[in-house]
């Protein structure tokens, strides 16, 4: 009977023992974190590709997920309830239209400027050097829808100088405007400045000065529905900080 008696303890004792290190394990195995989703404008993508691996190298464990589109189609998705942390816009009208349906965290704050330039094929076989080269017959030219930021630039850029562009196309996003160009659909583009430098040897940039008449400023922010809300501080500080200012430096993009 003692023999018996003695076995069942071991059992017991080894099944508490089992229990309390299942309790004691981190949900999802070893080295489990937090996700962090993260909304950015289609012309963000080379900088926070990299912000994020810098900020996943900094709080082991955290998964930054990202999600790139036109900033219209990004502020459309969370005000149908798309689930998502952090927020950056190409520009402020697109920040307010979430703010304003009560979805942010706090006050957006502003952390780049962008300004649009025209890109064409390296070649330039259109000859275009200027804004109004845009409007020549004959000229294929893509622009960004009106409701997105570079194409609101872009309609502010046609008033200001007084010329009327004809597009065959518009799209959502930058990053679109952008392959129109480089697959030869487009004769020119208008896109962002740090857009045509991350597709550097693909298309060549033809600046002009009437782009300072349309500068856009990006605002980010945390959003109320967000699970991670110091995470999500976290990001915030770290775009806004002094690695964040650096990445975004490279990639062209300027001072808030």
């Amino acid at each position: 009977m003692n023999r018996i008696r003695k076995a069942a303890a071991l059992l017991l004792a080894g099944a508490l023992a089992a229990g309390a290190a299942a309790c004691a394990a981190p949900a999802g195995g070893e080295g489990a974190g937090q996700q962090l989703t993260v909304f950015a404008a289609a012309s963000l993508k080379t900088p926070f590709t990299a912000l994020a691996k810098e900020f996943e190298s900094t709080h082991p464990g955290t998964k930054v997920v990202l999600s790139f589109a036109g900033s219209a189609d990004l502020a459309t998705q969370l005000g149908q309830g798309a689930p998502a942390d952090v927020f950056a816009s190409a520009d402020v009208k697109n920040m307010a239209k979430v703010a304003d349906a009560g979805l942010v965290e706090g006050t957006p704050r502003n952390f780049a400027s962008n300004v649009l330039a025209i890109a064409v094929p390296p070649a330039n076989p259109a000859k275009i050097g200027s804004f109004a080269d845009l409007a020549k017959p004959g000229v294929k030219v893509v622009v960004c829808a009106a409701q997105v930021p570079c194409g609101a630039a872009a309609k502010t850029v046609e008033g200001k100088t007084g010329v009327a562009l004809k597009p065959v196309s518009e799209e959502s996003s930058v990053t679109d405007v952008l392959g129109k160009v480089t697959s030869g659909e487009a004769d020119a583009g208008l896109v962002y400045v740090t857009d045509v430098r991350a597709a550097a040897g693909k298309v060549k940039a033809v600046p002009f000065p009437e782009a300072a008449a349309a500068v856009n400023h990006y605002p980010i922010a945390a959003l109320k529905s967000s699970r991670n809300q110091d995470l999500a501080a976290s990001f915030l500080s770290a775009v806004a900080g002094a690695p964040g200012r650096k990445i975004l430096d490279d990639a062209g993009f300027g001072k808030p």
